[in-house]
């Protein structure tokens, strides 16, 4: 737990934070709309002998008592799909619309994008993009389990992104319109999910998460460039570091013409830190916010929303 003392300044109550980190994770499932209504999946619970606690803040989402919802018939019925509660955040903050273009930069596995094509009632083009082509095949499964039908598949490394029509050659091809919305929920050092993976802080570095902020900066700065103007970009991660947090939207406030808004985030949440040892970052950072494991008995999160200018 060493790498968690360095944020023992940000938080309010670090002895309830660290407890709540040394506990294990609930089972979490969220109701895949696209094949089944929330009435129907929790009748499916009790037929089942399922115990179930719906989430207060998404009625979306239930907590089980099982350690194995994917085994369970609902979710092999593709009426729910296992995703950790506190996960289901950014789809909700970024609110996608029907019929709109949405992408989610860094999408597989697929739990995300999944739930975005759920709030687009499967309606619209949403390409959900990841460099990585193995976990890509696990996000076409989760798509064709979920009957989604919207989402166009890409494989190319985020930061350089190209939104030229797929199979063009030109450098003087159309380029396709601007995404309405962006999800950027980018690889991060994973500090967040140590309830449910409580090895995640034994390979942990102030190098790697160097690293992978420069990754996350690349990222969601081609985000709000393939982005139209007054288009919002959700920017999240599951990591407490301001490295990969407010230091990542400070950056892009620099480079790109965009602003960090306000946003409705329906959890218990602290607002984003402006400064952390010895940087100072942009004040509008606090309109981000810092979800900690012990105010919602979840997993901890970060998520912002900018709005690309005009």
């Amino acid at each position: 737990m060493e790498p968690l003392e360095r944020y023992r300044p940000l938080i309010d109550d670090f002895e309830a934070f660290r407890a709540a980190c040394e506990r294990p994770l609930s089972s979490a499932v969220r109701v895949n709309t696209i094949k089944a209504d929330i009435d129907r999946v929790r009748t499916a619970f009790e037929d089942a002998g399922i115990g179930y606690e719906q989430a207060d803040w998404n009625e979306r989402v239930f907590t089980l008592d099982t350690d194995s919802p994917g085994t369970t018939w609902p979710s092999m019925h593709g009426w729910i799909h296992g995703q950790e509660e506190v996960s289901s955040l950014p789809p909700v903050v970024l609110d996608p619309q029907p019929g709109e273009r949405v992408w989610d930069a860094a999408a597989a596995p697929g739990s995300k994008t999944t739930q975005l094509a759920a709030l687009m009632d499967d309606r619209g083009l949403l390409v959900a993009n990841d460099n990585n082509l193995g976990r890509l095949s696990a996000l076409r499964f989760n798509a064709e389990r979920l009957g989604v039908t919207n989402v166009a598949v890409t494989n190319q490394d985020a930061r350089n992104f190209s939104l030229k029509p797929f199979g063009s050659e030109s450098d003087e091809a159309e380029r396709v319109e601007a995404f309405d919305r962006a999800l950027v929920d980018v690889p991060c050092t994973c500090e967040g999910t140590i309830r449910k993976n409580p090895d995640v802080l034994d390979e942990w570095s102030l190098d790697h998460v160097t690293s992978v902020a420069g990754i996350q900066k690349g990222i969601l700065t081609r985000a709000i460039q393939a982005t139209k103007p007054g288009g919002r970009v959700v920017y999240s991660t599951c990591t407490f570091a301001p490295e990969e947090n407010e230091a990542v939207l400070d950056h892009v406030l620099d480079v790109e013409d965009c602003r960090i808004v306000e946003q409705d985030v329906p959890m218990d949440h602290v607002s984003g830190v402006t400064e952390f040892e010895g940087e100072t970052y942009d004040p509008s950072v606090e309109k981000a916010a810092r979800i900690y494991p012990h105010h919602n008995d979840t997993g901890g999160f970060f998520c912002a929303t900018l709005e690309v200018g005009t």
